[in-house]
């Protein structure tokens, strides 16, 4: 899920239009951060960076950095809630750089009730968006750095697992190639995961040798099985 989280002179609108509720889906404020931390990492991870999280998604902006200058002027984590929410809501689908606009709710949090199978989805999407919304409001941007993840399967999931289908993991990614089918070797996965291709960005500069070897290890050995 990429948050196109404004960080220019539109913050101003954005946030007036966040607090007033005009034109959105509401005022958000009950969620909880521990449901949204679990949803962030799998349906948000892969495309963005958040330190609490451990997640380094370099598709849409580091929440991180997106958030930390307005914070340290004196924003509030109620005030972030608001953007966060209304940008999983209505969000910008379609951007003028070219790169990819980030996908409605309904392929970021889908219903249970829309889904088949055991592909990822959310009983309450309106509660989803809000613990979501409260999780990301409440850390990003405040310096938090996240233990450093050595486990493939952890590390795919907060990674890749927004982009790819993996059914040892329990991601549905669509961007990417469904990984079940391709069943890529362990050489292929360490060349894009390290040096990226097309719209799947290059991740050796955000993970270190050893973990772009585990992630290749477990993808490789998991995949299609």
């Amino acid at each position: 899920m990429r948050l196109a989280v404004l960080v220019t002179a539109a913050w101003a609108a954005l946030l007036s239009l966040a607090l007033t509720g005009c034109g959105t889906g509401g005022y958000t404020s009950a969620g909880s951060q521990g449901a949204g931390k679990k949803l962030f990492i799998t349906a948000c991870g892969g495309c963005h960076t958040l330190a609490d999280a451990g997640t380094a998604g370099t598709i849409g902006p580091n929440l991180d950095d997106a958030f930390a200058q307005a914070r340290e002027a004196g924003m509030t984590s109620a005030t972030f809630t608001q953007v966060v929410a209304n940008q999983i809501r209505f969000p910008i689908t379609a951007t003028s750089t070219g790169a990819p606009g980030m996908p409605a709710a309904d392929t970021t949090l889908p219903s249970c009730d829309d889904v088949e199978g055991d592909a990822f989805c959310v009983d309450d999407q309106d509660q989803a968006v809000s613990d979501v919304a409260v999780y990301v409001g409440a850390v990003a941007g405040t310096g938090v750095t996240a233990e450093k993840q050595t486990d493939g399967k952890s590390i795919f999931t907060t990674t890749c697992g927004g982009c790819h289908t993996l059914a040892d993991a329990g991601t549905a990614g669509t961007v990417g190639p469904n990984l079940d089918g391709a069943k890529p070797s362990k050489e292929l996965v360490v060349d894009r995961v390290t040096n990226g291709k097309g719209v799947m960005p290059p991740f050796g500069a955000s993970l270190d040798a050893a973990q772009i070897q585990a992630v290749a290890d477990y993808v490789s050995s998991t995949a299609g099985k």
